[in-house]
């Protein structure tokens, strides 16, 4: 036999077998897996609060005094002298009858930001969300009845389910999270979370609407938050937002005592502290739905240490 009879062998070197291989990492979710869960997760959530508050006996038995606690009206709260309900005052935005001029500035500015950044997909997915939560509103509080199963007064049984006021700083602070730079992101988003906090505690302490209806319309908007990114292509989909992890809890610390103060009422207790813990919860939605969620970007594989 000649020598190149033998089969070859692979020349050996050191570390070789140590090594991970350079193919990618097929398994990473990341690639393939779309962000569809996050949108599925509040949809539920805003079924779920409506069913429980509003379908059930004892949902409305819970809800229906709240408007008896305390003095009615809401004149009693701190913050009424900046709800514009007072004659002569300039209602915080969007109370009263800044409402539509609040929505109506929000989409110019989100209009403008996507014509200086020149994000089309994500500008058209900001207008989507603002114009589909608000929209959406309107459509299932003009359609969708609110049952009398309890045997209420007729000025309880109007439908105020989601609330108006509430749903307007939700969407456009989500809204404006897609829309702006990823640096400036989670500033953004924590003003967009006082802003939210304030009017929702605002909303529920001066009886314009019950805590599941602020609740509802908070679930609502991060809903239609999550439908668009997940419909967005992954390259114009938010990322994670790399932000201090101190900002994380200074914004949901400020949430809370902008809920505390704007829900704060000398003559209940239980309402101020009610209201002051839906308003935060909602902060705490949209903060998580803008900043808080997990990264969805594909994991590296490193060589192995010796």
């Amino acid at each position: 036999m000649t020598q190149h009879d033998s089969p070859s062998l692979p020349a050996h070197r050191p570390g070789a077998s140590r090594q991970a291989p350079e193919a990618p990492d097929d398994t990473s979710p990341s690639r393939t897996t779309r962000p569809w869960m996050p949108a599925l997760l509040y949809t539920l959530g805003f079924l779920t609060v409506y069913l429980l508050a509003i379908c059930t006996p004892w949902g409305q038995r819970a809800e229906n005094p709240w408007f008896y606690l305390g003095i009615q009206g809401g004149e009693a709260a701190w913050i009424y002298p900046l709800s514009g309900s007072a004659y002569g005052s300039t209602p915080l935005p969007p109370l009263e009858l800044s409402a539509k001029p609040t929505v109506m500035a929000g989409l110019a500015a989100i209009v403008l930001l996507t014509l200086v950044r020149r994000c089309w997909r994500q500008g058209f997915a900001a207008l989507g969300v603002a114009i589909l939560a608000i929209g959406a509103k309107e459509v299932f509080k003009s359609t969708v009845p609110r049952p009398d199963l309890v045997g209420a007064p007729e000025n309880l049984l109007d439908q105020g389910f989601p609330s108006g006021h509430t749903v307007i700083p939700a969407a456009l602070t989500l809204a404006a999270v897609l829309v702006v730079s990823p640096r400036i992101r989670p500033y953004v988003a924590t003003a967009g979370v006082l802003w939210l906090a304030c009017i929702a505690a605002a909303t529920a302490t001066m009886g314009g609407h019950r805590p599941s209806e602020v609740l509802g319309a908070t679930l609502l908007a991060c809903a239609c938050y999550g439908l668009a990114t997940w419909l967005l292509p992954p390259a114009a989909a938010p990322g994670a937002t790399r932000s201090p992890r101190a900002l994380h809890v200074i914004a949901l610390v400020l949430a809370l005592i902008v809920a505390l103060v704007s829900g704060a009422r000398p003559d209940t207790l239980t309402r101020s502290l009610v209201s002051a813990a839906t308003a935060f919860t909602c902060a705490a939605l949209v903060w998580y739905a803008a900043v808080g969620r997990p990264a969805h970007t594909a994991r590296r594989t490193r060589p192995a240490l010796d």
